[in-house]
């Protein structure tokens, strides 16, 4: 009516302070809502309320149940049916809700996230096994390494021609004696390689009332100080591209993992070196680098515009994977679910 009076559509959505589309998307509106406009015209090619009970019963008969529409239409003409196209089956799927994977696939379990504390050495140990190159293409060596993730010291090592779950029952068992671990006192952490999920290694920690804990499948994050032990050790520039022969890699490795412990000031541990936090010494060694400093701000303290320089502090916990939320952590002692004291066997 007002656009009758004032000439057209457009200049009576001026004079309402409207556009052009708000007016024609709500006139659509109401049309839609009309029952009248809902009847549409049927298009002759559309299948007939029968014929689509008939595709909706093929595509539900019980040797299709796990079959995608392609699959279907191909071996109906297979078999001499024409019941509809492959799109007309899409549709019918699409108007059930029933337009998802219809095949029958395995499911892998949902593998809870490792949560692991260690506020102290001899807590958690992490390990892995990497290979080494051997004196020429396809032979290599398996470097077993067993880590102490708060003090970041490797607390055992070999190197095999093979890897095997016997190798690593005899490693950990060394291990644990050397460190004298009290037992249900240790977490060991690993990924779930054959070794680390042998019966032999799982009968070993039960033996020893050790405790496991594993890696999400396909999940590289889960083992983070092992990964980076090994990219130290592989990224050293002392570090061969081959070893001429197992008694190299053993000779080399002996003094690379003295240098690691001993000598590596390790920028996760305030760069202090692991032997120092394992064996109980970074209090002394932060003292005196306290007394240093002191000393050079006594003599320039025009130099030090914030004060006093303080040494860095290692820290006082490590964590596997810590909770997202700061109050979990202070209800967490370790993921039982996450644990086992005997893994299964792949």
């Amino acid at each position: 009516m007002l656009a009758s009076e004032l000439g057209t559509t457009t200049e009576a959505c001026g004079a309402l302070g409207i556009s052009t589309s708000t007016y024609y998307r709500q006139k659509n509106r109401v049309k839609q809502a009309d029952p009248a406009e809902q009847k549409k015209k049927r298009v002759p090619r559309a299948l007939t309320e029968t014929e689509r009970e008939k595709v909706v019963e093929v595509l539900h008969e019980e040797r299709f149940m796990d079959k995608s529409p392609y699959q279907i239409y191909s071996r109906l003409l297979d078999e001499r049916v024409y019941v509809g196209s492959v799109s007309t089956m899409y549709r019918c799927l699409r108007s059930l809700h029933e337009l998802k994977e219809r095949r029958n696939l395995l499911r892998h379990p949902k593998y809870k996230t490792p949560e692991l504390l260690a506020e102290k050495p001899n807590e958690i140990w992490s390990w892995d096994i990497t290979k080494l190159k051997g004196p020429v293409k396809g032979c290599h060596y398996h470097l077993y390494v067993i880590l102490d993730i708060f003090s970041r010291l490797v607390v055992g090592w070999l190197v095999a021609q093979s890897e095997s779950g016997e190798l690593a029952e005899r490693l950990i068992e060394d291990t644990c004696r050397r460190q004298k671990i009290k037992r249900e006192t240790l977490i060991i952490h690993s990924d779930r390689g054959s070794s680390m999920t042998s019966q032999t290694v799982a009968q070993l920690l039960d033996l020893l009332s050790v405790k496991s804990s594993f890696n999400r499948p396909h999940v590289s994050n889960d083992n983070p100080y092992s990964e980076s032990q090994f990219k130290t050790m592989k990224y050293s520039c002392e570090f061969p591209e081959r070893f001429g022969s197992i008694q190299d890699a053993r000779i080399f490795l002996t003094d690379f993992f003295e240098f690691y412990n001993n000598e590596h000031y390790h920028s996760g541990i305030a760069y202090l070196t692991p032997a120092m936090i394992h064996y109980g010494r970074s209090r002394g060694v932060l003292q005196q680098r306290q007394e240093v400093l002191l000393l050079a701000y006594e003599e320039h303290p025009e130099r030090f515009v914030n004060g006093i320089p303080m040494p860095a502090e290692p820290p006082t916990e490590v964590w596997i994977n810590p909770p997202k939320k700061a109050e979990e952590k202070e209800e967490f002692s370790v993921t039982i679910s996450s644990i086992t004291t005997a893994p299964c066997v792949r």
